[in-house]
């Protein structure tokens, strides 16, 4: 099972440290994947769910992008992550589903159950991921301890 902390949080929301590259670091250094947002904004990369918070350097990404999942936020960061094969991004809105650049179906909270997708805040709505290949939750702590 995947196990991929959504913006960095593991035991429940954290609004003023979400998406905050130390925040993200310290959710890999545990053992998760993590679910980041990102826009691309005059030729820079920013972190940030309602807007550009923190300023970070493609590398950033590239270094940790085996445990990355980009929600690009604007289509400016997707048409420029798409050009990397090794990073993992997707775009959407409200989409029922969409395919993340390496296949994955992501699935919005209250959709399930999709085989082989990643359930996203299936907590929300108490979800069936019986099929699900991963999750993407703010308690991701917690499906540890009773999925991973």
């Amino acid at each position: 099972m995947i196990l991929i902390a959504h913006r960095g949080n593991i035991g429940g929301m954290n609004p003023s440290e979400e998406n905050s590259p130390k925040y993200i670091d310290l959710a890999l250094e545990e053992g998760f994947d993590a679910e980041v947002d990102i826009r691309f904004i005059d030729d820079k990369f920013y972190l940030g769910h309602y807007e550009p918070q923190y300023r970070i350097p493609i590398d950033w990404l590239l270094h940790r992008s085996k445990n990355l999942w980009i929600h690009c936020r604007n289509y400016e960061a997707l048409v420029i992550l798409k050009r990397y094969q090794m990073i993992n991004c997707f775009w959407h809105q409200r989409d029922d589903i969409t395919l993340t650049t390496k296949g994955y179906i992501w699935a919005y909270p209250g959709k399930q159950p999709i085989n082989g997708s990643i359930a996203v805040l299936p907590e929300l709505f108490d979800d069936d991921i019986s099929q699900s290949v991963g999750i993407c939750s703010d308690m991701i702590g917690f499906f540890k301890e009773n999925y991973g």
